[in-house]
């Protein structure tokens, strides 16, 4: 009888750093590629790898989340087999807190956990890209007879200082020794430029890691963190084995990202309109399931009078009407309108967006619902974009917020265009 397997997502991260594409969502909810949710691809390494009891355990401003995973989600599951992904909001059973960290989540929802009866817990992050089959790493922790098992990947030494989780690993794959977030990491031997790094990604043996959460959650000055507290008190007295990442996207290097900063998550996104992108969307062998509104295909209008609607080296997701307007190296989502004689170069533009006739965009991320009046020009001045409101990376990336109408309405000699 095969094992018993249930994944844990931790999908309650703030994403501090993502502000203020994160003032109304949760991380794992923001939009990726047009289409997606940073979610989906933790979820659809799930679903491909054949694991199809998941909970999400969700935290700070979990209903566009929620809203995404019931109607999107629920179809690829038949809950009579077994199957389900659900949410699951802070429950306070045992704590009225909210979650101190990541072991202290996972320990606050130990009873539904243990109502599945799993043989074998995946803890996974639901905020980062990558394309993974858990069931090989699952197999590895069988054969080594492991209390857990960790995904790990090489990571340049300046990358990883401060951020990453670090370990040493022996012969055999055994985890000897771990740091979490280090300042000096200890590089791998022969290579003084890289260290493996932990990816956040945890196959336990069910029981032990009750024992270990029980444990932890009574221990006095405990952050209640897997890589801070449990894995550094276990790896002398248990069996803890590392499993190198091994990627499903097949191109040269392997393919996986935090996208945690906004220059991070516009890079990762500008990535995806290459000829040749680092990250395969389109492998048939491994695809990345979402929910998929009803809309109509995209538009591009030609007329006579001189309006050309076309875009070059972009993704247009459906329902987007292209009404004369000029897109290039950007990725345009659903339901936006473009109107004539508008320039959007090298930006992020997300749903329900309407863009203004002779608007000029460039290097520029537009959340959801804004309307962009019309002759504005974004992303030319930053410091212009900073007096009137924006927020401008250090990269030089102007980023407009949710909703946004505020800071439009002193634009001289201009009007707010109504809202789609």
């Amino acid at each position: 009888m095969r094992e018993c397997i249930l994944a844990v997502v931790l999908a309650g991260g703030k994403g501090a750093r993502l502000e203020p594409l994160t003032r109304d969502r949760a991380k794992p909810a923001v939009p990726f590629g047009g289409s997606y949710r940073i979610i989906d691809f933790t979820l659809s390494n799930c679903l491909n790898s054949n694991i199809r009891k998941m909970l999400l355990l969700t935290q700070y401003k979990a209903i566009s989340l929620d809203r995404h995973i019931n109607m999107g989600w629920s179809r690829y599951f038949c809950r009579e087999m077994g199957e389900f992904a659900d949410v699951v909001p802070p429950q306070q059973r045992i704590d009225e807190n909210w979650y101190q960290g990541t072991a202290d989540a996972v320990y606050q929802n130990i009873y539904s956990i243990e109502k599945e009866q799993p043989d074998h817990v995946v803890i996974l992050a639901g905020d980062h890209i990558y394309k993974m089959n858990y069931r090989r790493m699952i197999d590895s922790h069988l054969e080594n007879d492991a209390d857990l098992t960790i995904g790990v990947l090489p990571v340049a030494i300046d990358r990883a200082r401060g951020q990453f989780g670090v370990m040493e690993i022996d012969s055999n794959q055994r985890v000897i020794g771990f740091e979490e977030k280090p300042k000096n990491p200890r590089t791998i031997p022969g290579n003084d430029d890289l260290c493996m790094a932990s990816m956040g990604i945890y196959v336990f043996r069910s029981r032990f890691l009750f024992e270990e959460l029980c444990r932890d959650a009574t221990r006095p000055g405990s952050r209640h963190d897997f890589g801070c507290d449990i894995i550094p008190s276990i790896i002398d007295r248990n069996r803890v084995f590392a499993f190198p990442f091994m990627d499903e996207n097949r191109k040269t290097d392997a393919y996986w990202r935090d996208v945690g900063t906004l220059d991070a998550y516009y890079d990762a996104n500008m990535d995806l309109v290459g000829v040749d992108p680092l990250l395969n969307l389109y492998d048939e062998e491994w695809p990345i399931y979402t929910y998929h509104p009803n809309l109509p295909p995209a538009k591009f209008v030609f007329d006579e009078g001189g309006r050309t609607g076309h875009a070059i080296d972009s993704i247009v997701c459906p329902g987007t009407i292209l009404s004369g307007g000029e897109v290039k190296r950007s990725i345009i989502g659903n339901r936006v309108r473009i109107n004539s004689y508008a320039s959007v170069e090298d930006s992020i533009i997300f749903s329900r967006v309407n863009i203004g006739r002779n608007v000029r965009i460039h290097r520029a991320i537009i959340d959801k619902g804004v309307s962009i009046p019309s002759g504005m020009e974004i992303g030319f001045d930053p410091d212009l974009d900073r007096t009137r409101g924006f927020y401008v990376t250090e990269n030089g990336v102007t980023v407009i917020a949710k909703n946004e109408r505020r800071h439009f309405l002193n634009v001289d000699q201009m009007e707010l265009v109504g809202s789609m």
